[in-house]
């Protein structure tokens, strides 16, 4: 059975993140496994497959030679290319030729001076950002070439450098495994090539499906070959306890899958040995209306079958007589031969390596829908931090709008960097908004929607955030109201942290002080904080839960909250005085997932929502994920970086897992004391350098060096953030290549 899923689709809704992995696209038919990088950024994932010319390639220049032919040896063979690809909804790959009195499509006589070629060795005479049949460059389509006479800035022939670049996306003619350059043999004459990497997207089996809604309900398709190899897989989902999931029969031979109670799945199979038959049973119902996967294996040797992750059952074919099963009706999936059908949905139904295509039958077919909903039940906990799963006729999304974070399952920190001296507010009302409409939508928390606020009072709270700085003290989060009330978290002068409650009834705010812990070392923390009338819980980053009570003299109502701040208090009366204090010059360092109840700031600000209008920003707010908590950014390891492609030194894991690369033990050994003896200077730099500066009472951070000169908010975080490149968000990556 396949040790490999069968696309990155699969790996993704088995809640993998971004990486390389082993792929089988016809599961154990011929092709075998291929390595690729799943890109599950977007909501549909990205499917790379790389090759080894490199890019700008130079051609010509010294040699006479009339054509230069580029080879491009891809890391899987044009077979296992063309499976992705005609399972994809997309494909793109990048091509781009720089010239220099080196002309590229059109001569006198017609016939172009480069071509490049596509599946099956066809040569193709169109160039990126064109299509088939049209012998032009993007800028001949866009009408925008060096040269109006030529439909390629190339074909002007000037001295200077010149380029055509673009996308290829006529998915059946891809992946180019030639590039042949023709017009190099003039002195002169010279021209540099790129290929980018094949990308595709979506996968159209993997969610291709077909809802059986009567047990007299089938779909038929044409004999099944599988004389001396059938493997069959496909997943169901149903609430019936019995029918029969497919069945193509022969004079006597037959081939049979069937879900035989509730708990046991058969599949059944005559070659002429008399009929045999293999069952697993589940210890937990197989018709609890989520996804199940069934795979069925026969060959002359043995045969077995699989259902989830339960133990394969084998059984070993006799030594002696027929292996060749020879059928002749039509294959029946579903109720076949006034049987019990099959109730529910079957999806990605493949047949030796092929996939059926159910949706497309199932649409001239009465009793048949095609499609499938229903996928929530199934994958909805991939949907994270309160991230609502959304069904799609072709699979499900996550709805990140009501949280703090984003990404396809809600686990991407929002985040920002914020230079000294910035802050950001929320308004609870916006202009147009009656204030009681709005209070009640946003600030009481998703569990009482009913709760109307008449007098716009808060009894309870929901805050969570991470933030990292160097500096203290500051104001991290501050919610004002058109009364006394507020709500404050502070890192007071020693770098501790402080909860500040003010809600009446007690001459001082109450106060949580988190002593002999420095919150300002330039590490990320994660704070939680609920509020419950009185009762008050508060986490810390990893550290179990601790719980605090308003003096009995406080009121448990938050009254009138206005707006809510981070990096600063703008607030017109009079303030706390130590909140005053803590003011200037203000917090300097990193927020992220900032969470009030259903509100969500920084995300407001930095993602165009309709609650973006509540929001106002002094200064530039740079998005960044510097103060995210460690857990979600792990460091890229050589495996996981795309930078970093070693297809030679690829081992094949014993299951479906990402794969890590062998490190050399001396070099390891090596590098780890090269790392310690610059750690070592380092640290006496950085102590040196303080004590210079100690006597003059400043203390600079390397926070936002370079941010003044840098040309745009992207660049300044690279300049500033040492991790950049292994925080860099993966959609961007993939154009770096």
């Amino acid at each position: 059975s396949a040790i490999y899923e069968l696309s990155c689709e699969a790996y993704k809704h088995l809640g993998k993140t971004s990486n390389y992995y082993w792929i089988d696209p016809d599961g154990s038919g011929a092709l075998g496994p291929l390595k690729v990088y799943c890109n599950m950024t977007e909501d549909k994932v990205w499917t790379t497959v790389y090759h080894d010319l490199q890019m700008q390639t130079s051609v010509g220049g010294s040699s006479p030679e009339k054509l230069s032919v580029l080879q491009l040896n891809y890391s899987a063979t044009m077979d296992q290319i063309s499976a992705i690809t005609s399972s994809a909804e997309y494909c793109e790959q990048f091509i781009s030729y720089s010239c220099k009195m080196s002309r590229l499509l059109n001569t006198p006589e017609g016939n172009p001076y480069t071509w490049w070629v596509g599946k099956a060795n066809e040569k193709h005479y169109y160039w990126g950002g064109s299509g088939p049949g049209i012998q032009k460059c993007a800028c001949g389509i866009e009408r925008n070439c060096t040269d109006p006479k030529y439909y390629c800035n190339c074909d002007a022939d000037y001295k200077q450098w010149r380029k055509d670049s673009g996308m290829l996306s006529y998915k059946e003619h891809l992946p180019v495994s030639q590039v042949v350059v023709g017009d190099l043999d003039r002195p002169g004459s010279e021209a540099k090539v790129s290929v980018g990497p094949v990308r595709c997207q979506g996968d159209r089996n993997y969610w291709n499906a077909a809802s059986f809604v009567t047990s007299s309900s089938y779909l038929h398709f044409s004999t099944f070959q599988g004389e001396t190899s059938a493997d069959i897989s496909f997943y169901f989902k149903t609430s019936a306890s019995d029918g029969v999931f497919l069945e193509n029969l022969g004079n006597t031979d037959f081939i049979k899958l069937e879900l035989k109670s509730a708990t046991e799945v058969s599949f059944s199979f005559d070659v002429g040995n008399g009929p045999v038959e293999i069952v697993v049973r589940s210890p937990s119902p197989l018709n609890d209306d989520q996804w199940h996967r069934v795979n069925a294996e026969r060959n002359v040797k043995q045969a077995s079958l699989q259902v989830d992750q339960l133990p394969l059952e084998v059984r070993k074919a006799p030594t002696e007589g027929h292996t060749r099963l020879e059928l002749y009706s039509q294959l029946y999936v579903g109720a076949a031969g006034g049987q019990r059908g099959f109730l529910g949905c079957i999806r990605s139904l493949r047949m030796n390596g092929v996939t059926l295509d159910l949706e497309e039958r199932a649409k001239v077919t009465p009793g048949v829908k095609p499609g499938c909903s229903g996928h929530c039940t199934s994958y909805g906990m991939y949907c994270a931090n309160g991230g609502k799963c959304v069904e799609k006729y072709n699979g499900y999304s996550c709805d990140c709008s009501r949280t703090a974070y984003d990404g396809p399952f809600c686990i991407k920190d929002v985040g920002a960097f914020f230079e000294e001296g910035m802050w950001l507010r929320y308004s609870f009302h916006s202009p147009g908004t009656s204030a009681k409409d709005l209070v009640s939508r946003t600030l009481l928390s998703s569990a009482d929607p009913e709760i109307t606020a008449p007098d716009l009072s808060l009894n309870k709270e929901e805050l969570s955030f991470s933030f990292s700085t160097t500096k203290s003290p500051c104001v991290l989060f501050y919610v004002s109201s058109y009364t006394p009330d507020f709500m404050a978290v502070l890192v007071n002068p020693t770098g501790n942290l402080q909860i500040r409650y003010n809600l009446g009834g007690t001459k001082e705010p109450y106060n949580i002080d988190i002593d002999h812990r420095n919150m300002a070392n330039g590490q990320p923390h994660t704070v939680n904080v609920t509020r419950n009338g009185r009762d008050i819980i508060l986490q810390l980053d990893h550290y179990p839960p601790t719980s605090y009570s308003l003096p009995a003299t406080s009121d448990i109502q938050f009254n009138s909250p206005k707006a809510l701040y981070l990096g600063k208090v703008i607030e017109i009366g009079k303030i706390d005085q130590d909140i005053y204090k803590y003011n200037t010059p203000g917090f300097t360092g990193c927020l992220s997932r900032v969470q009030f109840n259903q509100i969500a700031p920084l995300k407001a600000a930095l993602r165009p929502t309709n609650a973006s209008s509540h929001v106002h920003i002094q200064g530039e707010l740079v998005e960044s994920n510097c103060g995210a908590s460690p857990l979600t950014i792990p460091p890229m390891s050589a495996a996981t970086d795309p930078w970093h492609l070693d297809s030679a030194s690829a081992d094949f894991p014993y299951n479906g897992q990402a794969i890590g690369d062998g490190v050399n033990r001396n070099s390891a050994i090596i590098g780890g004391v090269i790392a310690v003896v610059i750690f070592t200077i380092l640290c006496t730099l950085v102590f040196l350098i303080r004590y210079m500066f100690r006597h003059k009472g400043t203390y600079h951070t390397n926070e936002a060096k370079g941010a003044e000169s840098a040309e745009s908010a992207d660049a300044a975080i690279m300049n500033n953030d040492p991790n950049f490149t292994e925080t860099i968000d993966e959609s961007k990556k993939e154009w770096l290549i």
